[in-house]
C-alpha cells in the first residue's frame, strides 16, 4: 500500500504513452508526498541491418543519448516539486523493469500500455503485459488516450471475485485515494457469467432460481467488503451483474465514469499468470481509463 513518501516507479521508452504514464505516476507521487524513479531499458539488439554495420560506438552513443533523456525528465519533475532518481538498465525491457522493481521494493509501478511499436493492444509476451505478470508491486497500466484525459482519482471501480488478489486491490485502491477528496468514491463490482445451460434456453424455473441465488450472495459479500471500506469514511457503492466479466467490468467503467480500475491480476483460478483472454488482460486492453493491476505475492 502507500505510504508516508512512496515510491513510484516509472517505466518509459521516451513515447507519447510513456509520457501519459509518467504524468500519472508524478501526479500520485505528488498528492502522497513521494518520489519517483524513472527506469529505461535499452535493449541492444546488433547491427542495423544485415547488409550495413553499426558505427562501433553505437552502443555508446545510444546509452549515452539514453541517459541524457533520462535527467532530462528527472529535472522536469524536480522543476514540479517531485523529487526524481533515473535507473538505465541493459537488457529486454521487461526483464530489466521487474529487476529494477524487485530490487527498489516500489509502492507503484506505474507504465504505458504500449510503446513505439505503435499497435493498438496489448500482445502476447509484450512489454506491458509481462511486467503486468511478474512484478512484485502493483502496477498501473496508462492507455495512449489516457494523457489528454488526466484528472484527479476520484472514482476507482474495483471488480472482485472475492479471491485475495481482489481483496489487495481493494486495498491498494483505497490507499490511491488517501487522503480521502470531496466526492471520493470507490465503487465494488461483481460479475458473474452463468453457463450456458441456464442462459441459452430461455427462461427456466432452475436457471432463473440459480441465477437468483448468485446474485444474493454476491449481494452479501459485496455488502460485508464495503461495510469495512467505509469505515474510515469513504464512499463505497456495489454492484453485481451477470454477463462475461471483461465486458461487464468495461461497461460499468464507462457507467460509472471511472477515474482508475483496481483489479487483481488473477483471481479464483490459481494462475501464476495471466493467460491470454484472461479478464485483467482485457480490461487493460479494453478499459477507458488507467489499469492498477495487484497481484499477491508468491508463496503468500
Amino acid at each position: 500500500m502507500l505510504a508516508d513518501g512512496p515510491l513510484i516507479l516509472v517505466a518509459t521508452d521516451f513515447s507519447p504513452t510513456a509520457a501519459a504514464a509518467l504524468e500519472w505516476g508524478t501526479e500520485i507521487a505528488s498528492s502522497h508526498g513521494g518520489r519517483v524513479c524513472l527506469v529505461h531499458a535499452l535493449h541492444l539488439q546488433g547491427p542495423v541491418a544485415d547488409y550495413l554495420p553499426s558505427p562501433p560506438d553505437l552502443d555508446e552513443h545510444l546509452q549515452g543519448a539514453a541517459a541524457e533523456r533520462l535527467q532530462t525528465l528527472a529535472a522536469e519533475l524536480a522543476e514540479r516539486g517531485v523529487a526524481a532518481t533515473t535507473r538505465l538498465e541493459l537488457g529486454l525491457p521487461s526483464q530489466a523493469i521487474v529487476a529494477v522493481a524487485e530490487e527498489l521494493d516500489p509502492a507503484l509501478l506505474v507504465q504505458g500500455s504500449r510503446g513505439h511499436t505503435g499497435f493498438a493492444h496489448l500482445l502476447l509476451g509484450s512489454t506491458a503485459e509481462r511486467v503486468v505478470q511478474h512484478a512484485p508491486c502493483p502496477v498501473l497500466t496508462v492507455h495512449p488516450g489516457d494523457h489528454e484525459e488526466h484528472r484527479p482519482v476520484r472514482t476507482i471501480l474495483v471488480p472482485t471475485d472475492f479471491s485475495a488478489d481482489a481483496e489487495r486491490a481493494a486495498q491498494v485502491a483505497r490507499s490511491v485515494l488517501a487522503p480521502v477528496e470531496a466526492g471520493a468514491r470507490l465503487v465494488l463490482l461483481h460479475a458473474y457469467h452463468l453457463p450456458v445451460e441456464y442462459t441459452a434456453y430461455g427462461t427456466i424455473p432452475t436457471g432463473l432460481s440459480f441465477q437468483q441465488d448468485v446474485a444474493a450472495v454476491a449481494e452479501e459479500r459485496l455488502a460485508e467488503i464495503a461495510g469495512a471500506l467505509r469505515r474510515d469514511g469513504l464512499e463505497v457503492t456495489v454492484m453485481s451483474r451477470e454477463g462475461y466479466p471483461p465486458e461487464a467490468i468495461v461497461q460499468a467503467a464507462r457507467e460509472v465514469g471511472a477515474d482508475l480500475v483496481a483489479m487483481g491480476s488473477h483471481g479464483r483460478t490459481g494462475l501464476r499468470h495471466l493467460l491470454l483472454g484472461s479478464t485483467a488482460e482485457r480490461v487493460v486492453q479494453h478499459a477507458p481509463c488507467p489499469v492498477l493491476t495487484v497481484r499477491h505475492p508468491d508463496g503468500a
